[in-house]
């Protein structure tokens, strides 16, 4: 009888939800996921619900904050159309490779487009084990679920390509950690949620066929001007490579700290994923990090372009195949591009930081200013939001409020560098 009352409920929330599932990754990439459904949760209450991206997906809010709405959230109904999988790929964790990592407390439920025709993942987050959950419970507490929630819509606010949250549900379990917790499933909403590990993870499990399927997958979802190049696949490189300098970039003048800069953690889209220790910098140091497990420092904030082109290479080496039939011709393609990623990185980073400054007309100039002011935030251990923020207010007249971050008169910031704001990352090719 209750199963019966579910299921009329949900016919009744899909009239106004309408979340019409399409499972293009479940229909073109057979060998990259597993068929899974989520743990059922006890006692499902709605935390958070972001009724702005409910409307953007073409959604009902007021039918999704309905208990048979948030059924569909947390995971106890999979809604007509849906597909939940669990999805496989690989990564390097600190620089070392695991060949088999994938979603071990996640399922993509399927695909929406939305009400601009964009096709968006539906995701949760938190939903219980899967067959990749290498030992963990597959849950997730409600503090990190909520302050991801906070975190990627900040960086939504801030212009910055990133995964979206609709909705935090609270599952009424319980997650030990350190201690007990209340437990929470996050449904997450990205433009996909292909990562660079994927491309990993197909190489290592089936080689160039698999790796083809998903390279023509991503290029027809994320980069489809690739299809018109003389060589598709390396202008498909060529383009995410370009999507990640100009989303670290972003992330450097705001002074966000990624924390876990994994290759599992890179996307093809170029969106922000997965908000575990992340942070935004306060006093400025290129030297700083925000991860209990990063002994080495190698996700500093300072290191983090150098790390996003290491991450490229680790791309580039799954897509050699693809490029030319000789390895050593498509070795050097792949150099020629991989070594593009300075430049273009400086570039994103000088204008970001130039719309900072208010600089109107780039000049030759404006590195040597960039550098200083960086090496005087260095210096005197100035909050880097909370400077540019001061600086604001000189354009109305008032200069003491920036003129209060800093000692007076300042100390001589000549010969000291700092190592994130204009470093060109070390020339790579892939191996």
């Amino acid at each position: 009888m209750a199963t019966g009352s579910v299921s009329l409920g949900i016919m009744s929330v899909a009239a106004r939800v309408v979340f019409a599932f399409d499972n293009s990754y479940v229909r073109e990439l057979g060998g990259l996921y597993e068929p899974w459904q989520a743990t059922p949760a006890p006692a499902p209450r709605l935390l958070a619900l972001n009724e702005e991206l409910a409307t953007e997906l073409g959604v009902d809010a007021d039918a999704l904050r309905a208990p048979d709405g948030v059924a569909v959230l947390v995971g106890n109904v999979t809604p007509d159309g849906a597909s939940p999988v669990a999805q496989a790929y690989a990564g390097d964790q600190f620089g070392g490779f695991v060949p088999s990592l994938g979603d071990g407390r996640a399922l993509l439920l399927g695909e929406v487009l939305d009400v601009y025709g964009r096709r968006r993942d539906l995701h949760l987050k938190g939903s219980g084990r899967t067959p990749f959950a290498r030992g963990g419970d597959g849950k997730a507490p409600v503090g990190p679920m909520l302050r991801e929630y906070a975190i990627c819509e900040a960086m939504h606010a801030l212009g910055i390509p990133t995964t979206r949250a609709l909705a935090v549900v609270a599952t009424g379990d319980h997650v030990a950690r350190d201690t007990v917790l209340p437990g929470a499933v996050l449904t997450r909403v990205a433009a996909s949620h292909v990562r660079v590990g994927t491309f990993q993870y197909a190489a290592a499990h089936d080689g160039p066929t698999l790796v083809r399927r998903l390279a023509d997958y991503a290029i027809a979802r994320h980069h489809p001007h690739a299809i018109e190049a003389e060589n598709p696949y390396l202008a498909f490189f060529e383009s995410v490579l370009d999507a990640q300098a100009s989303l670290v970039a972003r992330w450097m003048f705001v002074g966000f700290i990624h924390g876990v800069m994994n290759t599992d953690n890179m996307t093809i889209s170029g969106e922000t994923i997965d908000y575990g220790p992340c942070a935004f910098m306060d006093a400025f140091d290129p030297a700083t990090v925000f991860s209990s497990i990063d002994h080495g420092a190698r996700y500093a904030y300072g290191n983090q372009p150098h790390i996003a082109q290491w991450n490229l290479a680790r791309l580039a080496e799954t897509l050699l195949p693809l490029f030319h039939v000789e390895t050593d011709t498509a070795r050097a393609a792949a150099a020629d591009v991989l070594q593009s990623f300075p430049d273009r990185y400086d570039g994103y980073w000088g204008r970001g930081m130039r719309v900072k400054l208010g600089v109107a007309d780039a000049q030759r100039s404006d590195g040597a200013l960039i550098d200083d002011l960086l090496a005087l935030l260095h210096a005197q251990k100035v909050d880097f939001t909370s400077c540019f923020r001061a600086l604001s207010s000189s354009l109305r007249g008032d200069a003491a409020p920036a003129r209060l971050l800093f000692a007076e008169p300042p100390p001589s910031t000549r010969g000291l560098t700092v190592g994130g704001h204009s470093c060109r990352p070390k020339r790579l090719t892939p191996r």
